[in-house]
């Protein structure tokens, strides 16, 4: 899930909230307070875009990826809820309460909420053998890793348990680093929560792309008006950018690519690139009445103009 949203700090202008206030800002739930509405974390966002969108969609299944901002407790015991037609694959804490199942009420007494306490996972994985599995990684290339795997019933107090099945991985090929993932689907496998996880890369890259090229998050907006105009505008550039990169002809898209060493694929400098000489030379030139005169430029002299200019416009 991406983070271009929110309309960042506001102003301070309330002396009486003095305790939130950094470098002439006030805090973002500060903010929310000071203009008279409930402050809203990132995972009570998501959750209250999954209804949305369950409504809009109630006969199709759901399933989300996002990092630990977006994939709480809260977020997992909503996923639970929707009768399987969402189910969320995001970071777990390696300390998590888990327990088994309640037990049949037997009609004495106040029914449990849990059964027995199980390992944490962090606790099963200092005493498990690791199995190592060759899966897809981010940026579309793939890893070996090991795997540790189970299951359990998520608990917080005053909630219902959450059922969801952790993986730890260590990545074996690359950074060596260890991480925990968990998915409200008990039934997948650990190499599909972990490819489905990485699947979701290229939100990242997208927001990465979109900031240097195309201006995403530079407008300084500080209301939330400004923000709902600028920048689903520049995410729906970036997706005309690609699609006008799609219809080129093999030998305009090639122009001005770069290329180093381990490069496998088309980078969207590359695409962005193509692109702004083909608009120049096909289009703007034209339109603006300066084909002819751009035609009379030496050849060589026009190719270094379109190969110097396009990639720093």
């Amino acid at each position: 899930m991406g983070g271009a949203g929110h309309p960042g700090p506001v102003p301070f202008r309330d002396p009486t909230l003095g305790a939130a206030r950094v470098r002439g800002f006030v805090s973002l739930p500060a903010g929310n307070q000071q203009r008279g509405r409930p402050h809203k974390t990132p995972a009570q966002l998501l959750q209250l875009l999954v209804r949305i969108v369950r409504r809009w969609f109630p006969d199709r299944e759901f399933l989300f990826a996002g990092d630990a901002g977006y994939g709480s407790r809260e977020t997992a015991s909503l996923a639970r809820s929707q009768t399987g037609k969402v189910d969320v694959i995001s970071k777990f804490p390696a300390n998590a309460n888990l327990y088994e199942p309640p037990p049949p009420y037997t009609g004495h007494g106040r029914p449990r909420v849990k059964g027995k306490k199980l390992p944490s996972p962090r606790e099963v994985v200092a005493q498990a053998q690791p199995t190592r599995r060759n899966v897809g990684w981010y940026g579309g290339g793939r890893r070996y890793v090991d795997i540790v795997s189970g299951t359990g019933h998520w608990h917080k107090a005053g909630q219902r348990l959450v059922e969801v099945r952790w993986v730890y991985v260590q990545d074996r090929t690359g950074t060596h680093r260890e991480e925990y993932f968990y998915s409200t689907d008990a039934t997948m496998t650990p190499q599909a929560i972990m490819e489905e996880y990485t699947g979701r890369w290229s939100l990242e890259t997208t927001f990465e792309e979109a900031r240097p090229y195309l201006g995403l998050e530079s407008t300084r907006g500080r209301c939330a008006r400004t923000v709902l105009r600028a920048e689903p505008c520049l995410l729906g550039l970036y997706s005309v950018v690609a699609l006008m990169y799609w219809l080129l002809s093999p030998e305009d898209q090639q122009q001005g690519c770069v290329e180093w060493v381990g490069k496998r694929s088309v980078t969207f400098s590359d695409a962005i690139t193509a692109v702004r000489r083909w608009l120049w030379t096909n289009w703007v030139f034209p339109q603006a009445g300066h084909a002819e005169a751009f035609a009379k430029v030496p050849e060589t002299f026009r190719q270094f103009l379109l190969y110097a200019l396009a990639p720093a416009a």
